[in-house]
């Protein structure tokens, strides 16, 4: 028999008699030595945790263990600690932990394994675990876990508690949670889950021609379909019998059954009803203020084998084995495996992801043809041909590009970049802009029949997100102290006042303000980078070794060096700020004292989406469109800070400055992608090899499966947002700036193909299970991706108009061959400006030496890349008309292309409903059955109360309306 003692102020010991020792030693199960001693049971199926009550010591474990081996010391707990205390002044730790193991050793050589989601009873599931270290001096904590623990056993949660002794570093309590089903079924009434009423009779006719074609990328059946597909209906406790309910204990599925628990560890208050302050609640405050060290639910086995317990589904080694293994990367995702295991919300990423991936492949075969299509009209390419000729372009003397060190240039100097421009720089790029307009539609429609699928499918028709999201921050309720009544519930809440909320918005406003100027002045200190490291770079390179180099000599050119140098610059400013700009944009949202979870992730979302903008697109903008646009000419030249800076504005290279955008669009994109992934797989799997490096070599028996999941890192609230993020972030990438790099699609697509695995892999094995949340969509992401879509057709219209040549080309071909045909001879001559030498300022001029050999008196003017009238016209040095008719030119292709995508984008979008013709009948159809079920089931019942009742008070025949209508009661629903 038990006898609970308790110490006023103190904690409270469960002492056992050497008689119930030796029995549940006989029985194999060492209740009070174990880690359930902080449990008692109720009879066969109930465990409650009476509050106050703790784990024994080892002086009491010596006392109540003392009659099993007397005349063995050796082996009983009270010499064992002394013996800890003595090794650890002695032999040091490496004794101390042999001692350790082998009283785990001897507890556990019993038992069952540890790697178990059971309580030790075998029968219960765990659905939840806290974790805490016990500070003796904190009796505020310990006081808040009593009473949490207490409340949790009123609302009915069953609880079973592991002993500090039992866990790894000795110090570790864990308290295992089950919810049994009258619990279950209560909160799956208030948060009226669905669940199964009848099983799906409409047959599936989405059969594909030639699907045998899809077999090597099928999954197992079992594993791509876990479930039977069935009609659901919001569960109703009162009408339990009216459900699918073949086994209680595997009716809910562990993700809907932690997700009841959270939902009412969330709601749980920690301080005795007395107190009268109801904000003192939920699990969230009891980790932010150390009274809990971790709160999660178990993962069902270890990643690499199945669970030795048959009644373990082991879903999260299947997960593994067909999904997280990068071998299975050509494969289908087991996506109803995913949300069942994982729950709705992360269904939905994984969902959206692989689909982006799917759609990127048409993007990238699309993007690979007009680079293949460039490769192969380099030789048609007449205006390169004329910078690499010996009578054009040597013969054609190039003003200088910067003051002083910078000096006089031959054109045929740039052959190897113009023949490089021309891989990016053609017909196709204009061809491949505007498709990418119309894949980015294609996209999103897509994506919302694919949603709306995955809505009925996974049972997310009438969810409403408010529902869920719309419960109260603990810190809204903590920092909000004035109390309005609500209109709806009628009972007083936090608020907080006008004037703060628009105090603390203003303050957030300005904080983004002055960060996001801070990046563009990052990007202004780049471009006086470039601006001051070219003249070096041309004075340096003039004479250097790696012009001498056969193959890669020609294409170090100090153009070349400056654009490299100052991209890979930018990169790592880029991803310092990025780590600086988290923290802030998580302290100003917090500042803001957002009201609800869904609040708080929107604001976060639009903050760090805008800061990201600015960030990674900035530099990408200068190129594009500010770079080579406002240069001036050689006898009036502008600068960046005014002439006394010295810093010149840059000037494009003949070829144009889509090469150099190209230049940094790779670097900055890919550069990315890469820290990305690896930062993504090497961090957690570090962190956790460093965490679990003493416990890799217990057995299975030693090392509990709550341990295991303990030792892993924490998804956190806020994980997929940073998933949803960088994949966004990287579609600005190849929608933004697609049409001066069509290999971007192909880059994403190997990339994603990669982020799938790797975040499968991550979340498989190296997070800890994270709570699961139902969505019924992406979110904010959704609204995010249309902007940039929009934006995308504008800022794709402008790199062809004015980044690339292809409008210059076109004016010329059709309007200014001397000749009259339609080619482009002589079109290197006509898109350069000439100027008089002798007309140079002296600050502009390069300084003695800095000539080559070939350059002499005898050469009077030099070229530039401009239209302006040559000297000695009466408007000389001012634009020709020529100018003028491109510049119009440019401007009508932009309102042009914009109009035809804009026309076909809303086109494609009106054409293609968001919801499939077969879901919406599928819906009807559920909404139809439900209703005709339900009108039975009550008629079925009211004739068996009839019918009893007039069995025993009345021999009338009852007036039962059995044969009412059925499109009656449906006309509403269809």
């Amino acid at each position: 028999m038990h006898r609970i003692t308790g110490k006023p102020g103190g904690d409270s010991l469960i002492e056992m008699s050497p008689t119930d020792s030796l029995n549940d030693e006989i029985n194999g199960y060492h209740q009070h030595a174990s880690s359930s001693t902080g449990s008692l049971q109720q009879g066969p199926s109930t465990t409650s945790l009476m509050p106050g009550v703790c784990i024994e010591t080892c002086e009491s474990l010596s006392t109540s263990l003392a009659s099993m081996a007397p005349s063995d010391h050796s082996d009983s707990p009270q010499y064992q600690c002394q013996n800890l205390e003595q090794t650890s002044d002695s032999t040091g730790l490496s004794r101390k932990r042999a001692l350790f193991l082998k009283y785990r050793s001897r507890i556990d050589k019993q038992h069952h394994s540890k790697d178990s989601v059971f309580f030790r009873d075998g029968a219960r599931r765990i659905d939840f675990v806290l974790s805490y270290v016990d500070d003796k001096d904190d009796e505020r904590k310990q006081e808040r876990r009593r009473v949490f623990e207490a409340n949790l056993v009123k609302v009915g949660l069953e609880l079973e508690t592991e002993d500090k002794l039992e866990s790894e570093d000795g110090k570790t309590y864990f308290v295992k949670i089950h919810a049994p089903w009258e619990v279950l079924t209560t909160y799956a009434d208030v948060l009226k889950i669905k669940v199964p009423f009848k099983v799906n009779d409409i047959p599936d006719n989405r059969e594909m021609p030639m699907n045998w074609l899809s077999t090597p990328f099928r999954l197992p059946e079992h594993v791509m379909h876990p479930e039977p597909d069935y009609f659901t209906a919001p569960f109703n406790k009162s009408k339990s019998d009216f459900f699918l309910i073949d086994n209680k204990d595997t009716f809910f599925p562990p993700s809907t059954r932690n997700r009841i628990v959270y939902y009412i560890l969330s709601r749980c208050l920690y301080i005795r009803d007395e107190c009268g302050d109801k904000e003192k609640k939920g699990i969230k405050r009891l980790l932010n203020n150390g009274s809990y060290t971790a709160a999660f639910p178990l993962h069902d086995s270890r990643y690499w084998t199945r669970s030795r317990d048959a009644n373990c589904e082991s879903e999260r080694y299947n997960l593994y084995k067909y999904w997280a293994r990068f071998l299975c990367f050509f494969k289908e995702q087991p996506l109803d495996l995913i949300r069942k295991y994982y729950g709705e919300k992360m269904g939905i990423y994984f969902a959206w992801l692989g689909f982006y991936t799917e759609m990127l492949l048409f993007a990238a075969v699309v993007g690979t043809i007009c680079f293949i299509y460039g490769f192969l009209t380099y030789d048609d390419n007449e205006w390169s041909k004329e910078i690499c000729s010996e009578e054009i372009g040597g013969n054609i003397v190039m003003c200088p590009l910067c003051d002083k060190k910078c000096s006089f240039w031959k054109l045929n100097s740039t052959c190897n970049s113009s023949w490089q421009s021309h891989l990016f720089d053609n017909v196709g790029t204009v061809f491949f802009a505007i498709f990418m307009g119309i894949w980015v539609t294609l996209f999103l429609e897509f994506w919302k029949r694919r949603q709306a699928r995955l809505e009925y499918e996974w049972d997310l028709v009438d969810f409403e997100e408010e529902q869920q999201q719309l419960q109260l921050r603990p810190e809204y309720e903590t920092k909000c102290t004035n109390r309005k009544m609500n209109r709806i519930t009628q009972e007083m809440e936090p608020y907080l006042p006008i004037t703060s909320k628009c105090a603390r918005t203003c303050l957030s406003g300005a904080t983004v303000l002055l960060w996001i100027s801070l990046i563009i002045a990052c990007i202004i200190g780049v471009i006086a980078y470039r601006l001051a490291v070219y003249a070096a770079f041309a004075s340096i390179m003039k004479n250097s070794p790696t012009n001498n180099l056969e193959v890669v000599g020609p294409y170090i050119t100090p153009q070349l060096a400056t654009s490299v140098t100052a991209s890979c610059i930018n990169f790592i400013i880029i991803m310092i700020l990025n780590l600086m700009y988290e923290r802030v944009a998580v302290w100003i949202t917090d500042l803001e004292i957002p009201k609800t979870h869904l609040e708080y992730e929107n604001k976060l979302t639009v903050k760090m989406f805008l800061f990201q903008f600015v960030n990674y697109y900035s530099s990408c903008f200068y190129v594009a469109f500010f770079k080579g646009k406002f240069v001036g000419y050689p006898g009036d030249y502008a600068y960046m800070f005014g002439k006394w800076s010295k810093l010149r504005n840059e000037e494009c290279d003949p070829g144009g400055c889509l090469i150099e955008l190209t230049t940094q669009l790779v670097i900055v994109m890919t550069g990315k992608q890469v820290w990305g992934n690896i930062q993504e797989a090497l961090v957690p799997w570090m962190m956790n090899w460093w965490g679990s490096r003493k416990a890799r070599s217990h057995p299975e028996s030693l090392y509990s499966r709550w341990e295991q999941d303990n030792d892993l890192q924490s998804f956190g609230q806020l994980g997929l947002f940073y998933e949803y993020l960088e994949m966004v972030i990287q579609f600005g990438f190849i929608t933004l700036f697609v049409a001066s790099f069509p290999l971007a699609p192909l880059l994403a697509l190997v990339n994603n193909i990669i982020e799938v695995r790797v975040d499968a892999w991550k979340l498989t094995t190296q997070f800890r299970r994270p709570v699961a949340a139902k969505a019924h969509s992406i979110g904010a992401w959704e609204e995010i991706l249309n902007g940039v879509a929009v934006l995308s057709v504008v800022t794709n219209a402008f790199i062809v108009a004015f980044t690339s040549d292809m409008i210059p080309r076109l004016v010329y071909m059709y309007a200014y061959q001397p000749q009259g045909e339609i080619n482009m001879k002589g079109y290197i001559d006509n898109s350069l400006s000439v100027f008089n030498i002798s007309e140079i300022p002296l600050a502009n001029r390069p300084e003695e030496g800095e000539n080559p050999s070939w350059f002499n008196s005898s050469i009077t003017t030099c070229r530039y890349r401009d239209y302006r009238y040559p000297p000695g016209h009466e408007k000389q040095y001012s634009h020709n008309m020529q100018f003028w008719h491109i510049l119009a030119a440019k401007l009508a292709f932009i309102i042009i292309m914009e109009h035809v995508v804009f026309m076909v984008k809303y086109f494609v979008a009106w054409l293609i409903p968001d919801v499939p013709s077969d879901v919406m009948a599928r819906v009807k159809r559920e909404r139809y059955l439900v209703q005709e079920y339900l009108h039975n089931y009550e008629v079925e019942k009211l004739k068996i109360q009839l019918s009893q009742h007039s069995n025993n008070e009345c021999t009338c025949t009852p007036m039962i309306y059995p044969s009412l209508p059925k499109h009656e009661v449906l006309s509403e629903c269809l």
